[in-house]
């Protein structure tokens, strides 16, 4: 087995780890843990061997995952997430495991860095052995390609990072599936999993299912709750956990905003060589989990109540979380063209990302990316890399007015990206799934008709706060902040706290705004990281002052 997965544990590590745990006696066939379970524990095996095994599904036998021996430590990313145990442990020759319950984990990673690193590079380790492997099988997504609510399903599971596979249900492995598990095209998108089948699948139903969604721990207020996990809002978990205030994430789609749609981010700090949004959301994820922040998505968030001894943010489903304070990060959402059809394309089409997801289905056809920001360019270049065709359409006579020099000299120089500026999209062609559009240039109002097969959306974003009532905005809906607010802005509370807004404070004392979401943010990934980080800051000044 890899070393970095499942390394060997020294005397001197092993000793330390059992210093938190409880030593059990084992016996041949005993059941470590079951699949199912959402008692997570961290096992180190102290004598004998433990098997982790896939239970068997509606498709397949039980199958073997790993094995463990005497020196190795059982556990994978769900003891950082809370993901409900989805294989099975199970005693092959009798010995001695130890117990390290939730609590006495946490203690642990906060007390022993050494250990901590070594443990949770070996849980990433698993986890992506798990997603290529026997694993994956524990959830089994099946639906139609041309689906936006398929998309949705694999969108949460990738940025999830769940274990999975996805089958086209038009494919003779799709065919196959929907046949044992007793499934019609109306039960689409379904997700399979050895203890259940659920039709029409949500990504809110799969969360739930496995562990993911909001789960209260009693009548607690929690130090900082932050709504939405874009980049600002990953930034504010993980220094917010990191600095010790018990912190929620929550987000009502999954991590990492709109940076998880840009398929690569090539001027991020201390990343020379690049890296997809997807992938710095996860790490984010990870590490803000790893200091003991707790994150919940898909959790919708539909309101705040300012008016109490504390703050209190409700979710859909009427469930009230109490706060110290409040981080708002929920970014923007993605504009679309008022255009006939545009609704019923999306997922077959028109996509709002550029990642693997979305490029498999048209790699090495004709696409159309709009939009002339950064994220529009990376999308482009991404996809003429894949062999795909591509047309940027820009509304702006000038591309370089709104996207990074860098990234102009490399669409002008690729063969296969073609730039129209001046130009829009007036029209949209196809039956199940897009196959043309008519663009017209708006400067001598020409118009012509292209094959497109993917038409990729960066127009831009509105504000996301229709939600947020009481919390002073802009007149264009984004969130008014610190020196941003004028003494008439205030309400009449802030006379008795004896202070004005601290930065990135909004008029409401203790909540404040970060990210994309703020009045006269940057709109770029490294300023809303340190938005986030920064205003973790305010929030301690800010309840101390409460305290």
């Amino acid at each position: 087995m890899p070393a970095e997965a499942y390394p060997v544990l020294s005397p001197d590590q092993l000793s330390r780890l059992r210093t938190y745990g409880e030593a059990r006696p084992t016996s041949a066939g005993d059941i470590v843990f079951r699949a199912g379970d959402t008692e997570l524990d961290l096992i180190v095996v102290d004598e004998g061997v433990v098997e982790i095994v896939q239970v068997a599904t509606v498709d397949g036998p039980e199958e073997l995952v790993s094995r463990f021996t005497a020196g190795h430590f059982i556990g994978e990313l769900n003891l950082l997430t809370g993901q409900t145990i989805y294989l099975t442990g199970r005693v092959v020759e009798p010995g001695q495991i130890t117990h390290i319950s939730p609590a006495r984990f946490r203690a642990l990673m906060a007390e022993e860095p050494d250990l901590s690193d070594l443990l949770l590079r070996a849980f990433i380790a698993r986890r992506k052995r798990l997603q290529r492997g026997a694993g994956a099988r524990s959830i089994e997504i099946v639906g139609t390609s041309l689906s936006a609510a398929s998309l949705a399903l694999r969108t949460y599971a990738a940025r999830q990072q769940l274990a999975h596979l996805w089958f086209d249900s038009d494919s003779v492995a799709g065919q196959s599936l929907l046949k044992v598990a007793e499934l019609t095209a109306a039960d689409l998108p379904a997700v399979i999993m050895p203890d259940a089948i659920l039709r029409n699948a949500t990504p809110g139903e799969l969360a739930e299912h496995v562990g993911l969604s909001y789960r209260s721990t009693g009548e607690e207020v929690v130090d900082l709750t932050v709504i939405g996990a874009g980049p600002a809002g990953l930034a504010a978990a993980v220094y917010g956990a990191s600095e010790g205030l018990s912190t929620i994430l929550l987000d009502a789609v999954g991590t990492g905003g709109q940076a998880a749609a840009s398929s690569r981010i090539e001027n991020y700090l201390g990343f020379p060589s690049g890296l997809s949004g997807n992938e710095l959301a996860s790490r984010a994820a990870v590490q803000s989990e790893k200091f003991g922040a707790r994150l919940f998505s898909p959790c919708k968030v539909v309101s705040l109540d300012v008016g109490g001894d504390s703050l209190r943010v409700f979710l859909d489903d009427g469930t009230a979380i109490s706060s110290r304070a409040v981080i708002i990060a929920t970014g923007a959402r993605y504009r679309s063209l008022a255009l006939p059809n545009w609704a019923q394309f999306e997922g077959a089409g028109i996509y709002y990302a550029a990642t693997e997801l979305e490029v498999r289905a048209c790699s090495k056809q004709s696409v159309t990316v709009i939009g002339g920001a950064n994220s529009s360019g990376q999308a482009a270049l991404f996809l003429a890399g894949r062999g795909s065709t591509v047309t940027i359409a820009v509304r702006h006579h000038d591309i370089g007015s709104g996207m990074s020099a860098y990234l102009v000299d490399r669409l002008q120089a690729h063969p296969n990206v073609t730039i129209k500026v001046s130009t829009e999209v007036t029209g949209l062609a196809g039956t199940d799934s897009l196959a043309g559009i008519e663009l017209r240039n708006r400067v001598t109002g020409e118009t012509e008709t292209i094959a497109c097969t993917g038409l990729f959306c960066f127009i831009g974003a509105d504000p996301e706060t229709s939600w947020l009532h009481g919390v002073m905005t802009d007149g264009d809906g984004f969130v008014v902040t610190d020196q941003q607010l004028l003494p008439g802005d205030l309400p009449k509370c802030w006379g008795s706290i004896g202070r004005t807004p601290l930065p990135f404070e909004t008029s409401i004392p203790a909540v404040f705004a970060a990210g994309d979401v703020r009045s006269g943010s940057m709109k770029r990934v490294a300023a809303a990281v340190g938005e986030g980080a920064s205003a973790v800051r305010s929030v301690h000044q800010a309840i101390g002052v409460q305290a």
